[in-house]
């Protein structure tokens, strides 16, 4: 029999720690293990139609017909394993890690399954957490509108072996519900936040923007049509009178295959803004229609085909007639907040976008590269604001990552340089984002508190003043505050990214909330697994709590990660206005016997 290519719903499942269990009492384990498969798994699995493939010692590989029942049947087993372990020291408890996903796999003609929906699975195992159950987003998007699910949404992660990141979520039992039953919303300042689509939405407009489709023909045009719609989303987050979901959120349905309704549920808002840019020689054009998510009309639709150099107006009137038929009325004593901030030369403008996409990458090359086409920009429009304050930020960055040979002229180069931008244009919100950053890592932190709340004026619904904010708050000794700026900006960018639960979980930390830090950073690591900061803040949290070997591995783990990290340079770096603060995550590792 030759071998068949299919797709099938893949759950892999293996025992926490289970070389440990084994050691302390093996003939012990094994007895465990064959009654739990005798009297649980294995009646689970054939209940919900499973047919186990293998199993290799503690771990099994098993197919089901559907993505339902595989996690209708993985939530049995964890709800049921919750109940065996109540009252089990937690170091002699069976506590099972599951990875579910729905792929291709090759099945061989023993029965054996082969291929990336396996690996996937597997990989999606091995970061889950104990008793917890970790799904690829093809497998949640099967499963989301059927079941009761309270899922944590961890973002796109690389995941070992696997080319292309991978959109996880995470599963907690405790918090699974039967079908009749509330689903319980977690509060908004918890390490975990809530999902996206248990917001109510938003009592003025709400819209997001979606990724314009590049319809130029060339994939090397891409910036430029992300750009228009990164500057549609920059206009409209500068009106009060709206709810503007941020790039990073939006453009996670860039090139996929959703309907409105599901973006707008899962994103929060009830209108969404769709189009398409063809760009070709000295011409553009531009189609755009905001659909209304509650019934799926139409509210507005345009096309817009005009000369290159008359983009920035067709950006103008295109954002005005969203307002317009949002019925939105703007406020502000005649004075226009849409106006400004555009570049003179549209060569300019291109290079900027080029410049923003390189220096989004975040990494020491791309950064570089963001700056030098900032830079040419500004050779040919000495004014453009924006690009001052571009080149500004890619400064600061060089400075927090140590990414130049002198990062404290880095870090001065980057706060002149922003300082210049808000001499510009002091109505542009970006200027005042990058120097506000520039102003916390100088320590200046009440000047860093108040350009952030400058740009929040000019731009209420940005995401990114919101967490420079936010960061400015925590060094200034104001975690609580800042837990409420952290708030706003995951609601209006509700795919946020991966460092503000780094955020979070230093603002716990200085609360002394060190259980709720620990699930902040755990949820980062799981969607970042190479960040030594937040092994180190990790391995501190465990030290306070008495936990010392759980510190050890983490402290371990920064230093395989970054040999160079060191104490001596975050005291140095970190711009904490009471020493205290900093000393109390030094205590941390003190506790634990890693310091002196």
């Amino acid at each position: 029999m030759s071998d068949t290519r299919k797709i099938a719903a893949i759950l892999v499942a293996d025992v926490v720690g289970y070389s440990r269990l084994a050691g302390l009492d093996e003939e012990r384990i094994l007895a465990r293990l064959r009654t739990l498969r005798s009297d649980l798994i294995d009646p689970t699995i054939a209940v919900y139609n499973g047919r186990i493939v293998k199993r290799t010692g503690d771990g099994s590989l098993i197919e089901f017909r559907s993505v339902v029942d595989a996690v209708r049947c993985a939530i049995e087993v964890q709800s049921a394993m919750l109940e065996r372990n109540a009252g089990v020291p937690e170091d002699r408890r069976i506590e099972f890690r599951i990875g579910i996903h729905l792929g291709d796999v090759v099945e061989e003609s023993d029965g054996d399954l082969m291929g990336d929906g396996v690996n996937i699975a597997s990989r999606l195992e091995g970061i889950a957490r104990p008793g917890s159950i970790c799904l690829s987003e093809d497998a949640y998007r099967q499963v989301k509108a059927r079941l009761d699910l309270a899922a944590t949404d961890l973002g796109a992660t690389q995941l070992k072996n696997i080319v292309e990141p991978i959109r996880i979520y995470a599963l907690e039992i405790g918090l699974a519900h039967g079908a009749n039953d509330p689903v319980p919303v977690p509060s908004p300042v918890k390490a975990q936040p809530q999902p996206p689509s248990s917001y109510h939405l938003p009592e003025k407009p709400s819209i997001a923007v979606l990724a314009f489709d590049n319809m130029s023909g060339d994939a090397e045009q891409e910036y430029f049509s992300d750009g228009i719609s990164e500057d549609i989303i920059t206009d409209l987050s500068r009106l009060p009178e709206l709810h503007v979901i941020a790039r990073n959120s939006s453009f996670v349905y860039k090139n996929a295959a959703v309907s409105v309704p599901e973006v707008a549920k899962a994103l929060g808002v009830r209108y969404v803004l769709e189009g398409s840019v063809r760009k070709a020689g000295n011409r553009v054009r531009v189609t755009a229609q905001l659909i209304d998510a509650n019934d799926g009309g139409h509210v507005w639709a345009n096309r817009f085909d005009r000369d290159l150099t008359d983009i920035f107006a067709v950006q103008d009137e295109l954002t005005r007639e969203i307002v317009a038929a949002l019925k939105v009325q703007l406020t502000g004593g005649g004075q226009n907040p849409l106006a400004g901030g555009r570049p003179v030369d549209v060569k300019a403008y291109e290079l900027l976008l080029r410049g923003r996409e390189q220096a989004s990458v975040h990494t020491l090359l791309a950064n570089a590269a963001g700056r030098s086409l900032a830079e040419a920009a500004i050779a040919i429009d000495p004014d453009y604001a924006a690009a001052h304050a571009l080149i500004a930020f890619t400064h600061v960055l060089d400075y927090v990552n140590d990414w130049s040979a002198d990062p404290e002229q880095s870090l001065r180069t980057g706060r002149a340089l922003a300082e210049r931008a808000v001499a510009m244009a002091n109505d542009q919100p970006d200027g005042h984002c990058s120097l506000s950053i520039a102003c916390m890592w100088m320590r200046e932190l009440d000047r860093a508190k108040e350009e952030a709340q400058l740009g929040l004026a000019l731009a209420p619904s940005s995401a990114q003043l919101h967490m420079a904010l936010a960061h400015a708050l925590i060094f200034s000794g104001d975690p609580k505050a800042a837990l409420d700026e952290l708030e706003i900006s995951m609601r209006l960018d509700p795919l946020y990214p991966e460092v503000l639960l780094q955020f979070l979980g230093d603002a716990h930390f200085s609360l002394g909330n060190y259980e709720t830090a620990i699930l902040a950073i755990e949820a980062r690591l799981m969607r970042n697994p190479h960040s030594e900061t937040a092994y180190a803040l990790l391995a501190s949290c465990h030290g306070h709590l008495g936990r010392p070997e759980q510190s050890r591995q983490a402290w371990n783990r920064a230093l395989e990660l970054n040999p160079n990290f060191s104490i001596a340079r975050r005291r140095r770096v970190l711009p904490f206005r009471n020493p205290d603060d900093f000393e109390r995550r030094v205590e941390g590792l003190r506790k634990a016997g890693l310091v002196a």
